[in-house]
């Protein structure tokens, strides 16, 4: 299925949310929760993409059929409006391929593909990987490059190789590198996304087509504005929204894991999500009190103010 709104230089769009799971208290997926949150995104928000089963959403403790689900969800919800990404990664590369099959079948508009995991592979074994994954369907593919979590970067000459596959089309870049980043946006056609709200002006700066948010589920309409302000030559006025979400920024990306701020964070701003699922635990009463203040402090309205 063709992307309804990605361009030439910006394969999946350009602001895209890495959408939290909503679950019950009893950890079930909320089904009507997705959807209701799929559409809030895209339609108050102004995301024109959106992330499903990535890291945010909690891939790692949901099933081969809840993914399935919930893409379905997400794609019946808002994929007539939206680009449609699903979580397609993992550190065992037949399963990768199996869950990339699984999605176009689901229909899909890409893939987000994340460095394998923990099993930390030379870069012989990520190049493999990769295309492996790319071969397996016919859908765009957005490598998703976080040494963080992963334990192992995509180095540049690797990018640089892979940028060769027809599919492969996109970084999301969570490394944080932008030197290394302008190395292959200048080789290579690699659309780059920021995949670090800490420093999404920064990225656009170098040549970034966009955004992969988690303060997206928050302030995304704000984040379309960052974009389209510094794509128009309003470099102050980027600038300006940049400065005015860092205490948004602060409090979803700094104080907990990011799908335990995301929820509260929506919550707080009427926008319940639901819960998360074990190992990650809800906020605390004293993680709420200080989002609370981060979140007024980027102008943020509030359920209850």
């Amino acid at each position: 299925m063709a992307s309804p709104t990605g361009t030439s230089d910006a394969p999946f769009g350009r602001m895209l949310t890495a959408m939290v799971t909503p679950f019950t208290q009893d950890g079930a997926v909320d089904y009507e929760g997705v959807q209701r949150l799929a559409a809030y995104l895209v339609d108050e928000q102004r995301n024109d993409g959106l992330v499903v089963s990535g890291t945010t959403g909690e891939s790692p403790t949901t099933t081969d059929a809840e993914k399935d689900r919930i893409l379905r969800a997400v794609i019946e919800a808002v994929g007539d409006r939206a680009t449609v990404v699903a979580g397609a990664g993992s550190n065992d590369t037949h399963h990768s391929v199996e869950l990339a099959r699984a999605a176009e079948r689901a229909g899909a508009h890409g893939l987000l593909v994340v460095t394998p995991y923990y099993n930390k592979p030379p870069q012989e074994g990520l190049y493999r990987h990769f295309t492996a994954v790319a071969d397996a369907t016919g859908l765009p593919a957005m490598l998703y490059d976080i040494p963080a979590r992963t334990g192992v970067p995509i180095e540049t000459v690797t990018l640089i190789r892979l940028a060769q596959h027809p599919r492969i089309v996109a970084v999301k870049d969570a490394k944080g590198d932008l030197f290394a980043g302008s190395q292959v946006m200048a080789a290579t056609d690699l659309a780059f996304y920021s995949g670090d709200d800490l420093v999404n002006l920064a990225w656009l700066s170098v040549g970034a087509a966009g955004f992969v948010s988690v303060v997206g589920h928050v302030a995304g309409a704000d984040l379309a504005s960052m974009i389209e302000r510094y794509r128009s030559g309003n470099v102050a006025g980027a600038l300006d929204v940049h400065r005015r979400l860092l205490s948004v920024v602060a409090g979803v990306m700094t104080r907990t894991q990011g799908a335990i701020a995301t929820k509260a964070a929506l919550r707080l701003i009427g926008q319940d999500a639901g819960h998360v699922r074990l190992p990650l635990v809800d906020a605390t009463d004293e993680q709420i009190a200080m989002l609370r203040v981060d979140l007024v402090a980027g102008g943020l309205k509030l359920a209850d103010s």
